[in-house]
């Protein structure tokens, strides 16, 4: 078994437990759009590609905790510590943590190589278009969320309470992911996904007032 599959099948054990929302299922979605756009891109791919796989290490105690850590930095340690423990040299593992630590959209660090941004590109993609939709509502399920509020003053509501809809999450970050992608691939998939989700949402507001 090589480094990759290793790693993958130890990663694999983080998500036993996971929540539809953030589960292992995001993470092979979230790797193959690596794939494709670290191959028009030139990357590294054997950083690309351990990058995506241990992308959302942290997640699930991010989630445990609900909200109150940051699961690239905890995502970042427990990678760390998973590669040197298979003897991965300690340049690319600087690359690897780097891709993981700035992936996250609500984060103060910006990714700078190559690979870390096509990680950030493929992970926003994950949350827009019809897979994005289908994620939010997962999560808004999750959380104990209502199914939809058009009026909803962001600056009212919290994470992880009634109020956290699929439609705060529209307005909070998924209606600003086009604007944040870093790569010509990206770009070009983020305005496609974007359109279907824009129109999406417009059609929920008017069925929930009975207007279609």
């Amino acid at each position: 078994m090589n480094l990759f599959e290793k790693v993958k099948e130890e990663t694999k054990e983080f998500f036993a437990e996971a929540k539809g929302s953030h589960d292992w299922e995001h993470t092979e979605r979230v790797y193959n759009l690596c794939m494709r756009i670290g191959g028009k891109e030139d990357a590294d791919m054997e950083v690309l590609s351990l990058a995506a796989i241990l992308h959302d290490i942290g997640r699930p105690e991010q989630d445990r905790l609900k909200g109150t850590i940051c699961h690239a930095e905890k995502g970042a340690v427990l990678a760390r510590e998973m590669l040197k423990r298979y003897g991965v040299d300690k340049e690319k593992t600087d690359k690897i943590v780097h891709c993981i630590e700035t992936h996250r959209f609500r984060n103060n660090k910006s990714p700078q190589s190559k690979e870390a941004k096509i990680l950030f590109d493929s992970d926003k993609l994950d949350s827009i278009g019809a897979t994005g939709i289908g994620r939010a509502f997962l999560f808004a399920g999750e959380v104990g969320a209502k199914l939809h509020d058009k009026h909803v003053d962001v600056e009212k509501t919290e994470l992880y309470t009634k109020e956290d809809t699929a439609y705060r999450e529209f307005i909070v970050k998924l209606s600003k992911i086009k604007d944040r992608m870093f790569t010509g691939e990206g770009k070009r998939i983020a305005e496609e996904r974007h359109r279907f989700m824009v129109d999406f949402f417009n059609r929920l507001n008017k069925e929930v007032d009975g207007d279609l």
